[in-house]
Formats: structure tokens, C-alpha cells, sequence
């Protein structure tokens, strides 16, 4: 199929770049579309009851509020007349503004909740008519530094602005550094500098490719700007893995005294026929993202399965083509003094596997101890939702949430929110919240008829349109719990098990409420994501090396990996390690993301087992003992996947470089696990597993053999 493959792409390698230009062109036009379709939302589960009560308020309240405006007085005092004066003529700006809706302030309602602490402080909270409308233009009309008030804006819509701005900035940085430096690595790699731009040039067909097909998926569905940035990393990160395997190849056989043509065919029915293969399990590992019901998880799998099949597509047959049109042209521009990679073999990697192979105790269990301990902190994780301390301190949205947690009690951003899907009267309603405010932890209970503490009546309170709707009725439960605690969470379930009112329902929300929520669906379909991800990783690595032992020998060494991986993102970003150098804010781990690590890297992880099992399976089919096999086939591989690793680890540490806590998580996290998986698994635990295996590392029994002979499919 292959061989048959790289003849067709020969005999027709113009005309294969002709169409490859003209969909490159289409891809362009749909691309240039994407960025305008993209939302920056997605992190919880849309059928959840605090998602239910997230649009039940915004219906009936304007929801949590898009903006909250941090009102300090000059003097030290908001109830001074100046400041009292300048608030409510901020305030009837505010509630005149067409663009704006159920605005609520301080200088109104003299909240106690609504003023700080100190007295210095008051808020306003506003809600905007249109949810796509840029904050930038209310910002810039209401944001003040006068002689009376300052005016600084927090809230929802300012804080995912202020991370999308910043998210943009980043990853224009990240790539001014990646490409460069990537291109000037495949040059040194390559020892030319015609290789190294075919290769890039891959990345980019595959980067502009999956944009496109993101803009489509915008159009028919939800989907996140934050798959933007994986896009970018995988794009470039896949076309050097692949080019580098192919070209190699193609170097290989024409070391070997192969005219170009020959070379070419004879690299698309070997190395491509790997790279088939790793694209099949790397894009296996990215669809299991799609079971879960939060969008941002099923952006990644578009985004992934998109990248990874086009990156594919265009070393099969963009790369192919466009070494066939050069031919000898495809070495030019030679760096003098640098011979680069030649598909030859390594001898340093071949001496590694043969001491690992002879010395197995010696050199496998020192690093399985190494792993296992970098694993341990993933013991204690905890779980978070992304809010403003995904910012750097520096951003005003961040200085905002941080004065409303220290100074303000019962704020919007840690209050439990509870709402009615009808109108209650006042006794029912009393008693309702008298019966919240007796739960564990409850300091106060807000709503329109008082606020309760401890099951009686602490503060009589005049009506207060924050609470009180005709056809609904808000509560506000103040805890002093940590919203990411095992404890808060358990709280919203000893809420909602609280009878309402008869003849209404109360939905519960709140950040809490929300990462309850998200936990439990994706608690749900995480087995079936980890059952899929098994069994495709299992039957695909069957179909190419024909046992069954190699796909568990390969699962459980990528588990040592990932757990390795996640561990040391507890390590430093929930447990605040290296904080002030890399530049975040410690806090728990939004599940999310360590799910997204979880799949992206294990992907990548079965990307370099293909590359590497390829040619020890290859070599064992011409009749190489095991030992023998793994040796050559990692002499071969292991400067190949280790150079790959390299470059590809690039592309994801640039992201460390962002102001955005889990930009960094995530940049960090790919690029930490693929070095691990290139050198500590590859170089040494597979070596020393094949050692232990011996003849078992090839077994199937007889009739998966039978099967195999039918539909298997072996590099050699």
C-alpha cells in the first residue's frame, strides 16, 4: 500500500503540489475566518444544575454581573460626601448607558456586603446587554483616577478579555522565539538548509490546515480560542517529528547508492507507513477528549485530530512531492563542518540499549524509582476552576478579584448562589435560608427578606433588587470555605439537599457548585475515555508488530511517564514550586487542563513508541534476535526521536514565557513529558522491558497470529 503510495506521488509530484496549493489557498480564506468564531468559555458542563442556575440568573438577575466595578474613595472613606456624590453620578451614568442592564450599587442599596471592609472601598456591579460585545470600549469609559473616586473594572468579561489579550501577546512571542529557533535546530539537525525548510514548511500547511478546519467547527458548533495555542505547538512539533523521520530515511536509502526517486518510494513504504501509524495513535489518544461535555475538552480533540491527520497528510505527500521535484536540489545549501542526521545508526544510542539490555536491574530501576517519586506528588492534587489568578498580579481584572476576596464578604466571586424557578413568598423564603444558614461553614445566608446566621434573623434588610424578582428569588450562601475544598464541594451537596419552597426548585451555583459539577462529568466519562484510549492503543500497536504484550508493555511504560509528568505539575504549580522564576500564582489545578496533559501527551508518548518499535520490529522480521533488534533498531531511532524530542519541546516551552497560569501548565507539562518520553523511557525502560521479555515480547496467541498475517501491518 505504501510502496504503491510513494510511486503514485512520484510519478504525479507536480501535479500533487498543484492541488496542494490550491487547497492550501482554500485553507487560507477559511483560516483568516477562525479567530472570529472561537469563545473564550467551555470550562464546565452544560446539562449541570449550576450551569442551570448560572442561566436562570442571568435571565432573571443579569447573572453574576460581566463587570465589577472597584469604587475607592480618595479621602479613605465612601461614605464622604464627595465620594458619595461621585458614586451615584457614576451610578445613573451607568444605568442610562444603552450597551448596559441591572446595574447594582453600593451608593443605592448600602449594601454591607457591598462596601469593604476598610471603608474605602464599594462596588458596582453591571451587566452587559450584548455577551459578544468587547468590554474594551465600557472599560475605557467608566475606568477613572479622579479627585473624588478611583475606578478600577473586574468581573467575568474584563477578566477572559484581559486573557485573551494576553493569550494573543504570548503566543505571538512564543512563536517570534519557537520558529526561529526551530528552523535554525533543523538546519543544524538536517546539516542543510533546503531540509529544514521543507520541514517547516509542513508545519505551517498543517497550522494553516487546522485553523480552517476550526473556522468549519466554529460555524456548526461551540468551540474554544484556546486550542489555538495547541495547534500551534503540534503543528510545528508533528512536522518535525515526521519530516525528520521521512527525510532520514530518504537519506538512509540514498547513502545506501539509490537513485532520489527510488530513495523517495522506498521512505513513504517504511517511514510512512510509521508515521500512518503514529498519527492513528496520537489521533486515538485526542479523540477520547470528545466524550467529555465541556467544550474546551472537545475543542482540543478538533484542534488535536485535525493537526495531527494534516500533519500526516503533508509529509505523505507534500514532503514526498517536493523531495521528488527537487531531487539533488533537496541537499543544497549545505552548512559546512555539519553532516546532519542520515538515517544511519547511532552508535551511542546502540551502547545505552546494549547496557540496558545487559545490565537491566542495574539501569531500570533506578529510573522507575525516579519516576515513581517524581509521580508521588500527584497523591495530593487538588482541583480548581480557572478564574482572575489565572492573571498575573500586574493585571487590574486580577487586582480586582484579589481586593474582593481580602476585603468583601459575601461577594459574588465566592458565594454559593442559590435561585428559584418561581417566585416565593416571604415565610417560605425565610425559612429557607434560616435552614441554609444552620449548614457546616454557612456564616450567612443573603436574600430579600434578611440575612440569616446560625437558623435565626441577623440583619433585617429593606428590599434589595439583587434578590428579589416576582417570578424568582436569589440567595446568597457566604461560607468560609475554600470553593476548591473537598469541604466546600461536599457543602453544595448538604445545599441542594435542603427542601425548597414548596412549589418551586432551587438551583445551586457558584464556583464551587461549578467545579462539583465538573468533576462529577467528567468523573462519568473519564472510564470511557481511558477504555478507549486502551483499546485503540492496544489494537493499533497490535496491527503493527502482531503481539499482544507490546501494546501492555507500551501502556504500562507511558503510565510511568504521564504519572511522572503530572506529578511534577502538582509539584510546581499547585504546590508553588519555582513560583516566583517562572512567574503564577499557586492554586489548585483546574481539571481541564491536567485532563488535556493527560491526552496530549500520552499521544505524543505513542508517537516516539511507533517511531522506535517500527525498527525493532523491522529488524526482528529479518530474523535479529531481540537483543540484537532493540539494539540496532535504537542505534537507528534513538538520535532521530531524541533530536524530535528536542525540537518539539521547544515549540511547547515557549509557552512558559506566558503570563497565563495554565498557558504555562500546559507548555510545560508537553514539553517536560515528551523529553521524559524520548530519554528515560525510550532510551532506557524499553530496552531493559524487551530484555526481560525476551521471546514474550512477541507472543500472540494463534489465532490473533492468523489474524495478524491477514491484517497486520509491519514497517519492513
Amino acid at each position: 500500500m505504501f510502496q504503491r503510495l510513494g510511486e503514485f506521488v512520484v510519478r504525479q509530484a507536480r501535479w500533487v503540489l498543484v492541488v496542494s496549493l490550491i487547497a492550501l489557498i482554500g485553507g487560507g480564506v477559511l483560516a483568516a475566518s477562525a479567530f472570529g468564531k472561537l469563545k473564550d468559555h467551555g470550562f464546565d458542563d452544560p446539562s449541570s444544575e449550576s450551569t442551570a442556575a448560572a442561566e436562570r440568573l442571568d435571565e432573571k438577575f443579569g447573572g453574576n454581573s460581566d463587570f465589577v466595578l472597584l469604587v475607592k474613595a480618595a479621602d479613605g472613606s465612601v461614605d464622604s460626601a464627595a465620594a458619595t456624590t461621585a458614586g451615584q453620578q457614576l451610578t445613573r451614568q451607568l444605568q442610562t448607558d444603552d450597551r448596559l442592564r441591572d446595574v447594582v450599587s453600593y451608593f443605592d442599596t448600602h449594601a454591607p456586603a457591598m462596601k469593604s471592609a476598610d471603608g474605602d472601598s464599594a462596588i458596582i456591579l453591571v451587566s452587559s446587554r450584548d455577551d459578544e460585545q468587547k468590554p474594551d470600549a465600557i472599560i475605557d469609559s467608566y475606568r477613572r483616577d479622579g479627585p473624588a473616586i478611583s475606578v478600577q473594572f473586574g468581573g467575568q468579561q474584563p477578566t477572559f478579555a484581559a486573557v485573551g489579550d494576553q493569550i494573543a501577546k504570548d503566543l505571538t512571542l512564543a512563536e517570534a522565539i519557537a520558529i526561529p529557533l526551530t528552523l535554525a535546530l533543523l538546519v543544524l539537525a538536517f546539516g542543510n538548509v533546503i531540509a529544514a525548510l521543507l520541514t517547516l514548511s509542513i508545519g505551517g500547511i498543517s497550522i494553516l490546515g487546522t485553523f480552517a478546519e476550526l473556522s468549519v467547527f466554529g460555524s456548526l458548533t461551540d468551540v474554544s480560542i484556546y486550542a489555538v495555542n495547541m495547534t500551534t505547538a503540534m503543528g510545528l512539533g508533528l512536522a518535525m517529528d515526521y519530516g525528520l523521520l521521512l527525510v532520514s530515511r530518504f537519506r538512509e536509502e540514498r547513502s545506501g547508492g539509490a537513485q532520489p526517486n527510488a530513495a523517495i518510494v522506498k521512505a513513504v513504504a517504511t517511514a510512512g507507513r510509521t508515521i500512518a501509524f503514529s498519527a492513528s495513535t496520537v489521533a486515538a489518544a485526542l479523540a477520547a477528549l470528545v466524550v467529555f461535555p465541556p467544550y474546551f475538552l472537545r475543542s482540543f480533540a478538533y484542534a488535536g485530530m485535525g493537526v495531527v491527520l494534516i500533519s500526516a497528510v503533508g509529509a505523505l505527500f507534500v514532503l514526498p512531492a517536493l523531495l521528488a521535484v527537487l531531487g539533488e536540489k533537496a541537499d543544497a545549501l549545505k552548512v559546512p563542518g555539519i553532516r546532519g542526521i542520515q538515517g544511519n545508526e547511532a552508535q551511542l544510542w546502540g551502547r545505552i540499549a546494549g547496557f540496558a539490555m545487559r545490565r537491566p536491574l542495574l539501569t531500570g530501576i533506578p529510573v522507575v524509582a525516579v519516576l515513581l517519586v517524581a509521580a508521588a506528588p500527584l497523591l495530593n492534587v487538588q482541583f480548581g476552576m480557572p478564574d482572575d489568578r489565572v492573571l498575573p498580579t500586574t493585571s487590574e481584572a486580577r487586582q480586582v478579584g484579589d481586593v474582593l476576596r481580602s476585603e468583601f464578604s459575601g461577594g459574588d466571586s465566592d458565594a454559593m448562589t442559590v435561585v428559584t424557578t418561581s417566585g416565593v413568598d416571604a415565610g417560605p423564603l425565610a425559612d429557607y435560608a434560616a435552614r441554609l444558614s444552620q449548614l457546616p461553614h454557612v456564616t450567612m445566608v443573603e436574600s430579600s427578606v434578611g440575612t440569616y446566621a446560625n437558623g435565626a434573623l441577623a440583619v433585617s434588610s429593606p428590599a434589595d433588587v439583587r434578590f428579589a424578582r416576582p417570578d424568582a428569588q436569589r440567595l446568597s450562601i457566604v461560607t468560609d470555605l475554600d470553593a476548591t475544598s473537598t469541604a466546600a464541594r461536599d457543602l453544595v451537596e448538604q445545599a441542594r439537599a435542603v427542601p425548597a419552597p414548596t412549589g418551586t426548585h432551587a438551583l445551586i451555583g457558584g464556583s464551587a457548585a461549578e467545579l462539583n459539577d465538573t468533576l462529577a462529568s467528567i468523573g462519568a466519562k473519564l472510564p470511557l475515555a481511558v477504555g478507549w484510549i486502551v483499546l485503540t492503543t492496544f489494537v493499533l500497536l497490535f496491527v503493527f508488530t502482531g503481539s499482544v504484550v507490546q501494546p501492555l508493555r507500551a501502556l504500562v511504560l507511558n503510565a510511568l511517564s504521564l504519572g511522572a509528568t503530572l506529578g511534577a505539575m502538582v509539584f510546581v504549580y499547585q504546590e508553588g514550586h519555582f513560583a516566583d522564576l517562572v512567574g503564577f500564582t499557586p492554586a489548585p489545578l483546574d481539571v481541564s487542563m491536567l485532563l488535556l496533559l493527560f491526552c496530549i501527551t500520552f499521544g505524543l508518548s505513542m508517537d516516539y513508541e511507533v517511531f522506535v518499535v517500527s525498527r525493532i520490529k523491522e529488524m526482528h522480521d529479518r530474523g535479529a534476535s531481540t537483543r540484537d533488534a532493540v539494539e540496532h533498531g535504537l542505534a537507528h531511532t534513538g538520535r532521530l526521536v531524541t533530536t524530535a524530542a528536542g525540537l518539539i519541546s521547544i515549540s511547547f516551552f515557549a509557552f512558559v514565557i506566558s503570563d497565563v497560569r495554565f498557558i504555562q501548565f500546559f507548555g510545560l507539562g508537553t514539553g517536560l513529558a515528551i523529553l521524559i518520553d524520548a530519554t528515560l523511557v525510550r532510551g532506557v525502560l524499553v530496552p531493559v522491558a524487551m530484555r526481560v521479555l525476551g521471546k514474550a515480547a512477541w507472543y500472540a496467541p494463534a489465532p490473533l497470529q492468523a489474524l495478524h498475517a491477514r491484517v497486520g501491518m509491519a514497517e519492513a
